[in-house]
């Protein structure tokens, strides 16, 4: 990952690397632990993605070091398990090339020939690689310098000033100009210092130093002050011309640096101690100037010496494992002996012993130990011990060896299985395959050996629980719970039977648990259209007035499944239709309304086929088919564009509905006088006694046309019928809400006897709160 990366950036998958799931991840509880417990990245669990947790510095993190990784573990638990990870950071070029001075003053004798070189204390970038500093450059350019960056290799590169011309103190006294330092990055950046040039009239020596790089070599725990080495440097001038004076230059700030120099004396000296962990060499640039101000730089290189004791040696003698439980204290579990090739102090060695509950550390001989037990041992508490010995000598700092012991306790079989849940929830598809594996119990013993050998089998059922499903078989060695054959989800949603684990020891021990198998609905029945009914007749009609605006309901579908869950969420969609334009189907609710105002040009009959699919992987659908008719009034039948009717059909459809008219004439004054007769024969039943009825009846009715799935909303229906055809065809006027009067239903009569109600006019303010705008099938009917 690149450094300077915004927090959330992408640096890995780590599931996919690990091959592990995101889910996984997340069950196990991953973490990252780093070793110095800085946090730089983050896991995002559910997606299994290494992100970057903060801004990340890689100069602050690495220095100017070629490579830079950032290591740190990821932890994982059930089971415990640790995965290496190193991530390199890239550098890019986030830094300028910085000068150590703001203004470089040097001072130039008139004489110096053509070629004459002045070294320059280079720009640091913090950056490496290309994106450290690549050239140098004067601005303004003139006659008398130029500037020269380069060495015999790339890897110490040096700054010179080149004198193309002689100087004349004379013409020009001082001379001014800029020197930028450019890095290789993308886009380059460049840091700038001004150059000021002194013309001097005398004093034609620099310094020279004895060596051009000094090497030195300090130990680690050397103390502040301790002096590393001393430089030298001579000038064949006289007077103070010849007088040098040293000094340390550097990219950083002075008070960062871990050496100083004498002035006079040329004496690097410690100011703090030094680590050979932080750094193993550090890099200085020493300049010797004269009086004059000539000056030379040379290159000092600072190794750290690491302190290299010898560690002490831990040799084991003899070893016990495994250790029967009923030990009694104080029994030998290990005997060994520890040395140290050292001499003095760093050559003692002690012996100490992290966990000193059941054992400990007693002297035998000299340097020889024993490892003892010290209290009764407990297998079912712990069956395994992991001991630590740690040898350490008296140096300073003092090494140390470890030396682990790992002592098995021997086990009798005093512990009975365990299942790993109290109770098991498995399930199966309905229609699955017989003998297919629906999950697997599991029961773990404390012991080991025969002890923890565990079996498995079907508990006979209890008398009081009823019989079992002899539909489940359980495996005896390894658990795994088959189902021998195909289940219907219509007849056994679920049953219940009791697993046994026993183990092999002497006698055996055994355990107990409920296995609850739920059978899984399947998408195995296909909806069944309840309305309009389809089954074979004629498809009815339904009457849409021509004034009709869009969105007028013509009819509903509707439909059943004898699935459950989403196996039976139907959605409704028109297949066909005469003029598809004209209708839009409600695709949850099954409603067939009109899309836009029916026009002229629109046949009179249109025919629909409207498709009822439910939700099951795959879906099964069925498909309802009804016409329409597009009236200009009830009385009047308007005759599609297509296919005008002939004056023989149009007297024939007069008869028929003349006919029609008298009939339903007649029907209504029979019904009538019916009802008024029955009205008188009632109320002489009340005189003799009350009558109570309880609102029950009347939400029992709304009950049942809600149950139907229908009528969601209440509307009046105009029924025409027409010659010509044995369909009825409605139509909806507007939504209305029922009020219903409050007399008697006929108890007790023949069930042949139909009960008519007269029309009466309702409004919103007469229906019941609990259940507005729904209609029985009794009290459709009779409207």
């Amino acid at each position: 990952v690149a450094e300077e990366a915004h927090s959330g950036s992408l640096v890995a998958n780590l599931a996919q690397d690990a091959g592990l799931t995101p889910a996984q991840l997340s069950a196990r509880r991953a973490r990252l632990v780093s070793e110095d417990g800085r946090q730089h990245f983050r896991l995002d669990r559910a997606t299994g993605h290494l992100v970057v947790a903060d801004r990340l510095d890689r100069e602050q993190l690495c220095g100017q070091s070629v490579s830079c990784t950032l290591p740190f573990e990821l932890l994982l638990s059930d089971p415990l398990q640790f995965f290496r990870v190193e991530v390199a950071l890239e550098d890019i070029n986030d830094h300028s090339p910085v000068f150590p001075e703001e203004r470089i003053t040097l001072d130039v004798l008139e004489r110096s020939d053509p070629g004459s070189r002045f070294p320059l204390e280079g720009a640091r970038d913090l950056d490496i690689g290309s994106n450290s500093i690549q050239a140098y450059s004067i601005i303004p350019e003139n006659e008398y310098f130029t500037v020269f960056f380069g060495s015999p290799n790339e890897d110490d590169k040096y700054l010179e000033l080149v004198l193309k011309k002689p100087l004349d103190r004379e013409e020009e006294l001082e001379m001014d100009f800029s020197l930028i330092a450019f890095d290789g990055g993308s886009p380059p950046k460049s840091g700038a210092t001004q150059v000021h040039i002194v013309v001097l009239d005398v004093n034609d020596n620099s310094p020279v130093f004895t060596q051009e790089v000094y090497i030195g070599q300090v130990l680690e725990n050397m103390p502040e002050g301790s002096v590393v080495l001393t430089v030298t440097a001579k000038d064949q001038d006289a007077g103070i011309n010849g007088e040098i004076s040293y000094q340390i230059s550097h990219a950083e700030s002075q008070s960062d640096s871990a050496f100083v120099i004498g002035p006079i004396s040329g004496e690097i000296k410690l100011t703090k101690p030094l680590d050979f962990e932080a750094s193993e060499h550090y890099e200085l640039r020493v300049r010797a100037r004269d009086g004059g101000g000539l000056s030379a730089i040379c290159k000092v290189l600072v190794q750290v010496l690491d302190v290299n004791d010898n560690a002490p040696e831990l040799m084991v003698s003899s070893f016990s494992s495994p250790l029967p439980e009923n030990s009694l204290p104080g029994t030998v579990v290990a005997l060994f002996t520890v040395r140290d090739r050292d001499a003095g102090a760093n050559g003692k060695v002690s012996c100490g012993l992290e966990d000193q509950l059941f054992f400990s550390l007693r002297p035998a001989y000299k340097n020889y130990y024993e490892l003892v037990t010290v209290s009764t041992l407990d297998r079912e508490e712990t069956a395994q011990y992991i001991l630590t010995v740690t040898a350490a000598d008296a140096g300073s700092p003092p090494l140390t060896t470890t030396q682990t012991f790992t002592v098995d306790i021997s086990d009798v079989n005093d512990n009975a299985p365990v299942f790993n849940q109290t109770s098991y929830t498995m399930y199966v598809r309905e229609n699955n395959v017989p003998t297919v594996l629906v999950g697997a119990v599991s029961a773990a013993d404390a012991d080991v050996g025969l002890n923890a050998k565990v079996t498995y089998s079907l508990s006979p059922a209890q008398a009081s629980e009823g019989p079992s499903c002899s539909c489940i078989s359980v495996n005896s060695e390894n658990g795994h719970v088959f189902v021998l054959r195909a289940l219907d989800y219509e007849q056994l949603r679920q049953t219940e039977v009791v697993v046994s684990a026993s183990d092999a020891g002497s006698p055996p021990l055994g355990a107990n648990v409920t296995v609850r198998l739920v059978v899984v609905d399947e998408n195995d029945n296909a909806p069944v259209v309840l309305y309009p009914a389809q089954d074979g007749s004629p498809a009815s009609s339904e009457l849409v007035p021509v004034t009709a605006e869009a969105g007028y309901l013509v009819t509903k579908v509707v439909a059943v499944d004898a699935d459950s869950g989403q196996n039976s969420w139907l959605s409704y969609q028109l297949l066909r239709a005469t003029d598809p334009g004209l209708f839009v189907v409600g695709a949850q609710s099954g409603e067939v309304r009109l899309r836009r105002p029916v026009t002229e040009r629109d046949s009179g009959k249109q025919k629909l086929l409207v498709l009822v699919r439910d939700n099951g992987r795959p879906p099964l659908s069925a498909t309802a088919a009804l016409s329409a008719l597009l009236l200009k009034d009830f009385s009047d039948v308007r005759q599609p564009h297509s296919s005008p009717a002939s004056e023989d059909e149009g007297g024939s459809l007069t008869t028929y509905l003349i006919i029609s008219l008298v009939f339903v004439s007649l029907l209504f004054l029979i019904t009538t006088a019916a009802f008024v007769a029955r009205k008188v024969c009632k109320r002489k039943e009340l005189k003799g006694g009350h009558v109570l009825y309880g609102a029950d009846n009347l939400q029992n009715g709304l009950a049942d046309a809600a149950a139907a799935g229908t009528l969601p909303h209440a509307y009046c229906y105009e029924i025409s019928l027409t010659t010509g055809s044995g369909n009825s065809e409605f139509k909806f006027l507007k939504p209305i809400v029922p009020s219903l009067p409050a007399q008697p239903c006929a108890m007790g009569g023949d069930s042949g006897e139909e009960q008519d109600f007269p029309r009466v006019p309702v409004t919103t303010e007469d229906v019941a709160g609990e259940n507005p705008g729904m209609l029985s099938a009794e009290q459709f009917n009779s409207l």
